[in-house]
């Protein structure tokens, strides 16, 4: 039996991707070492990602500079240093994609955080960028905003595979099934082939903590509630767990019954955020309370390095469902309402896109005028 706690999980039904990526990781053999040590089944980028690997490290220096000199603009710049890398990580993982039946093997790459509540936008920036990528296993990730659901059941009756990400909440998730649903609905009336769609919903776990615990920590403060500490680092959790609980219900339902009759593929879970914010709770928290089958777990380095290290897989997904059922009740108690939460958590996870988005265009933009002034 592998000892390997990573490929454990595997064995239990979950995918493990891996949120993170830069051109060494690519070029040097290090991802394609993680496939087959680890059983990596996929990879995650987003603005944040892009922003410290291209302005922390001198590998996209020549890049840069070349596409100075052929006179491309900032944009232009950014865009053929992010689709090189995300075209290069599809192809490595291709094997995956093949020998899982077009299951894992996925890479995400974001649509312009700047586009998150414009619906026309975003679909004609996906479809660009799948254009562009032209390859199987791309995803396009889209936030679950309100203006983003439309654009998802548009890209998914277009053939395009979508990562739905930026999801706090279980309203907007029974949302997000709904347009998955809807877009696989209108290609089966167009006669499309519904076999060849692949999309995860990306729950956002630690960032739940993060606002939670805060609000608990200014009740014990305060000194008027002596309970709010046991509810601590709680939130996440069991979110997650009763959002897994809607997943299940979701594939007993008839529409969907109908719908994978034609072939359709359920859109899974992935536990997104997981890198353990807190120091005091383990650093592995967001990884061994969720395991479960026909998920997916998108891990940070550090994260992955310490599963690896000292994790302890087992199927706990369902553990505890009173429990998780029963916290969202008790922090209502306390005025915290976790719709509101998670409400709260997507208009700043936009935010936290943008900012390093326009840092990044801003240290392109530098360094491209001084490749142009060392030309002129």
């Amino acid at each position: 039996m592998n000892t390997n706690p990573l490929m454990q999980i595997r064995a239990l039904g979950q995918s493990i991707w891996l949120d993170y990526i830069e051109r060494a990781l690519l070029v040097s053999g290090k991802l394609t070492h993680l496939i087959k040590q680890d059983g990596l089944a996929g990879l995650t980028s987003n603005p944040t990602i892009f922003e410290k690997a291209i302005s922390g490290h001198e590998d996209y220096d020549a890049d840069i500079a070349a596409l100075a000199r052929h006179s491309r603009n900032v944009t232009e710049i950014y865009e053929a240093i992010v689709l090189d890398d995300i075209g290069l990580a599809a192809d490595l993982l291709l094997p995956v994609y093949e020998r899982t039946n077009k299951r894992d093997g996925f890479v995400s790459i974001e649509v312009s955080p700047h586009l998150a509540y414009d619906a026309d936008q975003t679909v004609r920036e996906a479809v660009r960028l799948w254009e562009r990528l032209h390859r199987a296993n791309i995803m396009i990730k889209v936030p679950a905003t309100a203006q983003g659901l439309p654009a998802v059941q548009r890209l998914i009756a277009e053939g395009i595979n979508v990562n739905i990400t930026l999801l706090f909440g279980l309203k907007r998730y029974r949302e997000v099934i709904a347009a998955y649903q809807s877009g696989l609905e209108q290609r089966c009336t167009d006669g499309k082939p519904l076999d060849t769609i692949a999309s995860v919903a990306s729950f956002f776990l630690s960032r739940i903590d993060v606002l939670v615990d805060k609000r608990l920590d200014a009740l014990s403060d305060s000194g008027n509630d002596d309970t709010a500490a046991s509810l601590r680092g709680q939130a996440a959790v069991a979110y997650a767990r009763l959002a897994y609980q809607i997943y299940k219900e979701w594939l007993t339902t008839d529409r969907w019954r109908r719908l994978a009759d034609h072939g359709a593929r359920s859109q899974r879970l992935l536990w997104a955020s997981t890198g353990t914010k807190d120091p005091a709770y383990s650093d592995v928290k967001y990884v061994e309370a969720l395991i479960g089958p026909d998920t997916v777990n998108t891990l940070p380095p550090e994260t992955l390095d310490a599963f690896r290290d000292h994790g302890d897989p087992a199927l706990r997904l369902e553990q505890d469902l009173v429990q998780a059922a029963d916290i969202p009740i008790r922090l209502a108690q306390k005025k915290i309402e976790l719709e509101a939460v998670a409400q709260q958590l997507e208009t700043e996870g936009v935010r936290k896109f943008v900012e390093p988005y326009d840092k990044l265009l801003a240290s392109l933009a530098q360094r491209r005028r001084q490749v142009v002034t060392e030309n002129s």
